[in-house]
């Protein structure tokens, strides 16, 4: 049997596959296809019919939309057929409707169209009628005439047309024939007729066959053993009360519940007026859904009711008594609809990831709503929240594009989880949910922004090379590379150089560092763009103003300008009127400091006078005054050493020494000076006989020198050490030394060990005989020392003749040059 089945089910593919392809004005295409279709099978050449490219099906998003039923058929992207996915069965879709119609949709992403297809499933002669019961049995008395009938149950057969039920035969013998009708609905129904009186003693049983057969290629049949026994007269049969009952109920009525009552008489008496209730003629649907009370006739509730699965039920109720005498009568129970499906909800993404630069109008996902009830129970409303830049717009039937409102901004909202609501307009109101995540994508529409246009910083100067001057930050909300930022000085000129000589900046972090150290006395501000440029395309960039302000620092002694030090040796004088009054404007010191503020704020004072409280400094002017009358014992040449300082932390400064001639014009300064030394003081007369002293000393101290060299040169030669350190005498150098008298004298380079103090009035000079030179080896040293007598000395560097010696005075072992200025001091 399961042979016979493939070979016409091949024969059906090889011969009978009609498809038949029409396209109407509405754009649907329609398939006509035979049912039980192995998977696989060819249905039609969808990419032909649509006219679509098959090299462009994998990327063109082609896909097939089913309307709430199994997936029947699937798109092969190779060639663009359709084809079989699922065997279909027509009597378990489609029952016994006339048509059988699967709908489904295919939508082309890239065209943004949907089309509609529609594939008729024709019925093949795939099932065999079958009888609700495979042994009947009636029991007829011997005393019934000929003509008597009797009504044989029904045989079913799923199949439609030449494929279904088409006639009965019985099997042959001499007292039954077989009447065959056919009711208004086209159905036929079998009648066993009596034809000659039967005759218990002859025979008390009779064995038929009845055969149901249809017309279809190849015939089947189903057959029912009809046993019939002869017993005593009943010559009344049961009659309903009507022959159609009808009711219409709750597609949600309770199990168990009562739907109607058939009732049917009989006026014999006894056993046969019994009458005994049954369903006659119900599919096996039909029959797991109703029950029916063999004895009161009463039809009750006992499976699911279902609108959306079938609106209507028919079946026939036999009405037997107990002699077998039985009638039939119709029972049509219609199902009427509740509202007990919620919509259901289909989302076809179109895109999962969207620009936010995406117009508005643009479509980002097609929705589709199915409600299988029915009216109002079955009309939908479809919503989304209000406050998203998104709406539904109805495209045709019960599909919605999901579109964009409004322009979108990721940098606000990233990402949506978009809520789409269904409510159907039954009662009570059934909804459906269902959530689309959209994710927004970046586009670089945000320049980088600094908090402000305009800023300013401070910076010491004398910074070191590489130090850290600033961080600057801009802000942009873009993502990834869009908004990722860098940083670049604009390149400009600052005097004669270029600002990139001076500053550098980290191009991640937008750390700005010193390349050089500024100068306050050089330029006082530096005024540079900053660029903050993202990594987006086309790049997006603002620019910042920054002024950078150098901060002093005291970092310049002041500088004195008059009166200025001489340079050929010679000391420049000021005049002073013996007549002067006190308060007298004798001279000002003119000093300037290159830094600025408090730093550049000078002040002036007396570091030292020949004649202490003689003259006055102005604090800040620099103005000396005299602070008395000029006295006759007041020397004729005061010398005065000035410091300048400024205010700086710490504060720096510069001396000057101004020499004041007392006198009323030029010919008394030069009359006055001839007896004046021009190198000390001229407190008294002891600064003669000091610097006598000082040069007499001097004198044996180099000519112990002389001495000592010829024995060390005359031992050297007469030991023949020719290997030995040789002597190298270089020139006496000459320090410029300026005495009283402008005499210069020799100051030679030796060591010397010497220890004074300002203040003793036995202050003694050791000068310990020894030479600096390396190859000379001091042979022996002196003790002796020599007491000059009552001075006051100052021992300065040769280069620096302002600072004067305080306390004592160590002077450590070394070859250096030194200046000794002595004073007498009077007892």
């Amino acid at each position: 049997m399961a042979g016979r089945r493939l070979q016409y089910q091949q024969r059906i593919l090889l011969c009978f596959i009609l498809v038949s392809v029409w396209e109407a004005s509405s754009g649907q295409i329609h398939y006509v296809i035979p049912e039980e279709m192995e998977k696989g099978s060819f249905v039609g050449d969808i990419a032909k019919d649509l006219a679509l490219n098959i090299k462009d099906l994998p990327s063109s998003g082609v896909q097939i939309i089913s309307r709430g039923m199994n997936q029947y058929f699937d798109l092969d992207l190779r060639n663009g057929h359709l084809i079989v996915n699922e065997v279909i069965d027509r009597e378990q879709i489609c029952h016994q409707m006339q048509k059988c119609l699967l709908n489904f949709e295919i939508l082309v992403k890239d065209k943004m169209k949907f089309f509609t297809i529609e594939v008729e499933i024709t019925d093949i002669n795939d099932n065999s009628p079958s009888f609700p019961v495979e042994e009947l049995e009636f029991k007829i008395a011997e005393t019934t005439g000929p003509g008597a009938r009797y009504l044989l149950p029904e045989a079913q057969d799923p199949d439609l047309g030449t494929n279904s039920l088409q006639s009965y035969h019985l099997s042959k013998n001499k007292h039954f024939s077989l009447d065959v009708q056919t009711g208004v609905d086209g159905i036929k129904y079998a009648e066993l007729v009596l034809e000659t009186l039967l005759d218990r003693e002859e025979q008390k049983m009779y064995q038929l066959i009845l055969t149901a057969a249809d017309k279809g290629d190849p015939i089947r049949s189903g057959t029912v053993q009809i046993r019939v026994a002869v017993t005593d007269v009943n010559d009344n049969a049961p009659v309903f009360s009507k022959s159609l009952y009808e009711a219409s109920v709750m597609e949600n009525i309770p199990k168990g519940s009562q739907v109607l009552t058939v009732n049917a008489t009989d006026v014999d008496e006894g056993i046969n007026s019994k009458i005994k209730y049954l369903f006659r003629k119900s599919s096996d649907k039909t029959s797991k859904i109703f029950h029916l009370d063999s004895s009161t006739g009463q039809i009750s509730v006992i499976g699911n009711l279902d609108f959306e699965d079938s609106k209507l039920h028919e079946m026939e109720v036999q009405a037997q008594d107990g002699a077998g005498l039985s009638t039939r009568a119709k029972v049509v129970i219609r199902i009427m609809d509740a509202n007990d499906n919620a919509p259901e909800i289909t989302i076809t993404p179109l895109f999962s990831k969207v620009l936010e630069s995406s117009p508005p109008g643009s479509v980002v996902a097609l929705i589709n709503i199915n409600d299988r009830d029915d009216g109002r129970n079955g009309e939908v409303i479809c919503s989304i929240p209000a406050t998203l830049p998104f709406l539904l717009r109805k495209s045709f039937d019960n599909y919605y594009n999901l579109e964009t409102d409004q322009g979108l901004d990721r940098e606000k909202v990233s990402e949506y989880n978009i809520t789409i609501t269904v409510m159907d307009q039954g009662t009570p109101s059934l909804s459906a949910t269902a959530y689309f995540p959209l994710e927004i994508l970046d586009e670089n529409d945000n320049p980088p922004i600094f908090k402000t246009t305009d800023l300013t910083f401070q910076i010491a100067e004398n910074n070191q090379r590489g130090d850290l001057i600033l961080t600057l930050k801009a802000n942009d909300p873009d993502f990834e590379e869009n908004g990722r930022i860098m940083y670049s000085i604009i390149d400009t000129n600052i005097g004669d150089a270029l600002l990139s000589s001076y500053l550098s900046i980290n191009s991640e972090t937008g750390d700005v560092y010193a390349l050089s150290s500024f100068d306050y006395e050089e330029f006082r501000e530096i005024k540079f763009q900053v660029k903050a440029q993202d990594g987006g395309a086309p790049p997006l960039s603002s620019n910042v103003s920054v002024t950078l302000l150098i901060l002093d620092q005291n970092d310049n002694a002041p500088q004195i300008l008059y009166p200025s030090n001489p340079t050929d040796g010679s000391t420049g004088v000021e005049l002073a009127p013996h007549s002067s009054e006190p308060g007298y404007l004798v001279t000002k010191v003119v000093a300037v400091d290159a830094d600025s503020g408090q730093n550049a704020w000078l002040s002036y004072q007396l570091l030292k006078a020949t004649e202490p409280g003689l003259f006055t400094i102005g604090l800040h002017t620099g103005e000396i005054r005299t602070a008395r009358f000029f006295l006759d014992k007041d020397a004729l040449k005061q010398s005065l050493v000035v410091l300048v300082k400024d205010n700086g932390q710490p504060p720096l400064s510069a001396s000057v020494t101004v020499t004041v001639v007392l006198a009323d014009s030029i010919p008394d300064i030069l009359t006055d000076l001839s007896s004046v030394s021009a190198t000390a003081d001229p407190v008294s007369d002891l600064t003669f006989y000091l610097v006598v002293a000082v040069a007499f000393v001097s004198c044996l101290f180099f000519t112990f020198l002389l001495v000592l060299l010829a024995i060390r040169l005359h031992r050297w030669r007469t030991s023949q050490l020719c290997d030995s350190q040789s002597v190298n005498f270089s020139g006496v150098p000459v320090s410029q030394f300026v005495g009283i008298d402008g005499v210069r004298a020799f100051l030679h380079s030796y060591c010397h060990n010497g220890s004074l103090t300002t203040c003793s009035r036995k202050s003694q000079i050791l000068f310990p005989i020894g030479s600096c030179t390396s190859t000379l080896v001091p042979q022996q040293t002196s003790d002796k020392s020599g007491v000059l007598g009552k001075v006051l000395m100052w021992v300065v560097a040769e280069d620096d003749l302002s600072v004067p010696a305080h306390s004592w005075l160590d002077f450590k072992p070394g070859c250096e040059t030194w200046m000794v200025l002595v004073s007498l001091v009077d007892d």
